[in-house]
């Protein structure tokens, strides 16, 4: 390869384009030759052309001239290129072109992707969380216990990982039913505890007093519920 040719080549400015926007620009409605002329017109931007004509954009492109201009009034249409106009120092007025909306598209595109994607897990979560529910009883959950199942989850805005705890104290304690499992949900939203590891430090925290020797002629009288002598406490 000429020396001089190559010298050229590795001298160019490089185009920088995000990857985000080569996976989801079919996402935001954009066609192939919609996306490479908007790449062009970037390109000229950094190249200090921030106004190029339809006859520079046909140079670069397989379109015609009146093609790259209907292009042009289509992207600005469609919310991906605005024409803007500003003073230069010499009080010309001149316009340029802005590719800031297509990156306000693009980022509105991928949080709404992102909340998609969240509201789809907190489903999968919740699916898994009822069948380790009807699991755990052997058979379906009635509708009024899929409803309480799913106030604590929407109104007491207790997570799956905590009702899946309390399932399993329910599970240890003998005492496989919804009220059951209510009251220690109860219980730990009323002491604070918002985590397993906070849930299982409160049952510890709990046990050892009343285990301690002042607890020990009570305990004998009063009936408790087994791992969960707690829940009685007010």
């Amino acid at each position: 390869m000429d020396h001089n040719l190559l010298l050229k080549w590795t001298t160019q400015r490089q185009l920088s384009i995000p990857t985000l926007l080569l996976k989801h620009y079919s996402e935001l409605g954009l066609k192939e030759s919609e996306l490479v002329a908007l790449l062009h017109v970037q390109s000229f931007i950094e190249d200090g052309d921030g106004f190029p004509t339809p006859e520079l954009l046909s140079e670069r492109m397989t379109l015609s001239m009146n093609d790259c201009a209907d292009m042009l009034g289509q992207l600005i249409r469609k919310g991906f290129l605005t024409l803007d106009k500003k003073w230069d120092e010499q009080g010309i007025l001149f316009e340029y072109y802005t590719l800031e909306p297509l990156w306000v598209r693009l980022i509105q595109l991928l949080k709404g992707v992102q909340v998609n994607s969240e509201e789809q897990q907190k489903e999968s979560e919740e699916g898994l969380l009822y069948k380790r529910f009807e699991e755990e009883f052997c058979r379906p959950l009635s509708p009024i216990e899929a409803e309480t199942l799913g106030m604590w989850l929407d109104q007491d805005r207790h997570t799956t990982e905590l009702i899946t705890a309390a399932l399993r104290e329910a599970v240890v304690s003998g005492k496989l039913n919804f009220r059951y499992i209510d009251r220690i949900l109860f219980e730990w939203k009323r002491n604070g505890v918002k985590t397993i590891e906070q849930a299982r430090a409160h049952g510890e925290k709990f046990r050892k007093y009343q285990h301690s020797p002042k607890q020990e002629q009570k305990r004998a009288n009063a009936e408790s519920y087994p791992g969960f002598s707690w829940l009685d406490q007010s």
